[in-house]
């Protein structure tokens, strides 16, 4: 499920740069532009919104003042270049507050968190949308930029943790999906992967050789092995 959204702000450049932030993240899709909190009341009667990058200081209506007047609130997230508002922002129950001006992986935290409360209060949609991630026997569904792409699970090299994202390894690089690793270790069979670190899932048929803490694959790449997970390696040299 992707969280639509809405950006308010004043500044032209504001708005470019979180549409750019937007369209890297997959589950993210931006449906609306107001440069003014008064043009907002209209969109928001007309479209539904799941999320607002809200700006504070703009014409006639502030951005504090316009998220008191709604009666049914979106998630918002907070983007002013004025740190003074923080306190009273958290008052209304914002996701998070971004200081402009704010990096990527400042961004990827706050909106990440923005989906987990989505999650949270929208139970019966995400589980409508674990059911399209169901594919046929030796294959998997991986969200890809707002769509599904079916994977062979032969053609898996290893997975990679990257906070709410895993990096799907294959041959010709890796695919981005916004998930958890865990998630992925709970769906694959264990026939035919196993977790070697608290970051990596690997395809068995892959592995060419263990030298201390370290698994080289077929491919030339390499794993790391977890302190953890040191059984996990003696299975893999009694296979």
């Amino acid at each position: 499920m992707s969280l639509r959204c809405l950006i308010i702000d004043d500044e032209p450049l504001a708005h470019d740069i979180i549409l750019a932030y937007i369209n890297d993240v997959p589950f993210l899709n931006n449906v609306g532009h107001c440069y003014r909190a008064t043009e907002a009341f209209d969109f928001l009667n007309n479209h539904e919104i799941d999320l607002i990058f809200l700006d504070i200081r703009m014409p006639k209506l502030n951005g504090l003042d316009f998220l008191r007047t709604l009666q049914h609130k979106p998630l918002v997230i907070i983007t002013s270049a004025y740190e003074e508002y923080a306190l009273e922002s958290f008052d209304l129950a914002v996701c998070d507050y971004l200081l402009k001006p704010f990096r990527f992986d400042r961004f990827l935290k706050a909106v990440n968190r923005a989906q987990e409360i989505y999650n949270l209060k929208n139970p019966t949609e995400k589980a409508n949308h674990t059911q399209t991630d169901i594919a046929p026997i030796g294959k998997i569904a991986i969200k890809v930029d707002k769509k599904h792409i079916l994977i062979s699970l032969d053609d898996i090299f290893y997975l990679e943790s990257l906070g709410n994202y895993v990096k799907v390894w294959k041959d010709d690089g890796f695919i981005l999906t916004p998930r958890t690793l865990t998630s992925f270790e709970e769906q694959l069979s264990v026939d035919i992967f196993i977790r070697v670190h608290k970051s990596f899932i690997l395809n068995k048929k892959y592995v060419h050789y263990i030298e201390g803490n370290t698994i080289f694959l077929k491919n030339g790449q390499q794993v790391p092995v977890g302190k953890n997970y040191k059984a996990t390696i003696k299975h893999l040299l009694d296979i």
